[in-house]
């Protein structure tokens, strides 16, 4: 989930070129990509605005989880 450039912020799989999902809003977007990663059992990473790394979510099946504080 990054800045899209047209405006907005966009969903994006990993190594894709297209956006999946634009959205207006930055929380319209991670709450996409968390429901596309739920289905997909994946991982969702949160850009903020200047691109860098602000957060990451798993909802796939690691047999070894770390411990989640945040939730």
């Amino acid at each position: 989930m990054t800045k899209h450039l047209g405006g907005g912020w966009q969903v994006k799989g990993a190594g894709n070129e297209k956006a999946t999902k634009v959205t207006d809003t930055q929380k319209q977007s991670i709450d996409a990509a968390k429901e596309i990663a739920k289905h997909q059992k994946s991982e969702v990473v949160i850009h903020g605005a200047d691109g860098r790394i602000r957060d990451k979510d798993s909802y796939g099946n690691d047999p070894m989880p770390p411990k989640d504080t945040k939730h």
